[in-house]
């Protein structure tokens, strides 16, 4: 697909706005002089920008229907703007300058999306079943998983009694924008500007940002975390959330949002009692939920056993990984090493772009 915006104006007036709002969303343009210069064009553009003139010249040359194709006029409306837009497949006919924002909104949006190619942006959340389950250990070791299979991660801190993600990843002492500065104005961030606002981490040659709550017991807003989660699955990239276990407006926002719900439990009686609690928040909220059990198990709980009792599908059952809280103590970022922890890591992230799919339990 071409990534340059095809316009079709000769009103020189919305020619010139439309030249400044493609410009504003980082957009390539291209302008047809005639049908036949559109026709070339018309099937590989991201989209199609046309004005009155523009629609009538295609609809008469007989151009096919087409996704992205918008119509801009400078006054109301009429029903011929209407009746050449629904023969183009046109999505809207905006009126400059009341619809300005809203068309450099959805120009920004092909922007990233034209940037992502084929590649399909994914989210995921991951919630612990009972209290010191690893949620925020294996999210950030699959967001590390993520980077290291080149994909732009992004891992998003939606807990705000944790502590914060960037202690976990040693960012604590970076600039950078936490979520208390994270202003979402009109519902959408581009995420290019978004990983670019926010501290790092990196894990050998895999580089994530982190957006990560402060040390106050103030969260994200669900619109905000909305805004974040969208950003990232149209700029094709990968998004994982620490979700709290309690269900907060914001993680039933990145509930709703996600593609894959990873509820992570030990492999003990009480902790599966505390997950069924858990499991019942999630059926009501989630999209697709999978079970990540954790051992060891001191009283011989297999992770089927689990399984079954929580009614959930097993993504995989996790050994334990030695020294992993002494490792975390002194800085190493999850998942940055080999061992059970990384495996694991991989194992959900492979999962996370094939969700959808039944689940085959990994060991």
């Amino acid at each position: 697909m071409d990534r340059r915006c095809l316009i079709v104006a000769e009103d020189p007036d919305l020619l010139d706005a439309l030249l400044r709002l493609a410009a504003a969303a980082d957009m390539d343009t291209q302008r047809a002089a005639d049908a036949a210069d559109a026709r070339r064009a018309w099937a590989r553009a991201p989209v199609v920008l046309l004005d009155r003139a523009g629609a009538a010249r295609c609809g008469a040359a007989g151009f096919p229907r087409r996704e992205s194709v918008v119509t801009v006029v400078s006054g109301e409306p009429e029903a011929e703007d209407w009746r050449a837009a629904v023969a183009l497949g046109a999505d809207r006919v905006v009126q400059l300058p009341h619809g300005e924002a809203g068309l450099a909104g959805m120009l920004a949006d092909v922007r990233e999306r034209a940037g992502a190619g084929s590649r399909p942006g994914r989210v995921l959340t991951v919630v612990g079943g009972s209290g010191g389950a690893g949620a925020s250990v294996l999210a950030t070791a699959v967001a590390v998983a993520a980077a290291r299979a080149g994909s732009a991660a992004l891992l998003v801190d939606c807990d705000p009694l944790g502590g914060g993600l960037d202690l976990l990843v040693g960012l604590e002492q970076e600039d950078g924008l936490r979520w208390p500065e994270l202003a979402v104005g009109d519902g959408r961030v581009r995420a290019a500007s978004l990983h670019a606002a926010l501290p790092r981490a990196t894990a050998g040659r895999a580089v994530l940002s982190v957006l990560s709550c402060a040390r106050s017991p103030h969260g994200p807003e669900p619109a905000a975390v909305t805004a974040v989660l969208d950003a990232g699955r149209r700029a094709g990239g990968t998004v994982i959330c620490d979700l709290p276990r309690y269900p907060t407006d914001a993680a039933i926002a990145a509930l709703g949002t996600a593609d894959l719900t990873v509820l992570l439990i030990p492999s003990a009686l009480r902790a599966s009692a505390a997950a069924a609690r858990v499991a019942e928040v999630l059926a009501e909220h989630a999209r697709h939920v999978e079970l990540v059990v954790r051992g060891p198990s001191p009283g011989g709980i297999t992770p089927d056993q689990v399984a079954a009792s929580l009614g959930l599908p097993l993504l995989l059952a996790m050994r334990p990984q030695r020294d992993l809280a002494a490792a975390l103590e002194r800085g190493r970022t999850p998942g940055s090493g080999r061992g059970p922890l990384a495996a694991a890591a991989h194992t959900v992230h492979e999962r996370l772009h094939t969700a959808g799919a039944p689940a085959r339990a990994a060991s």
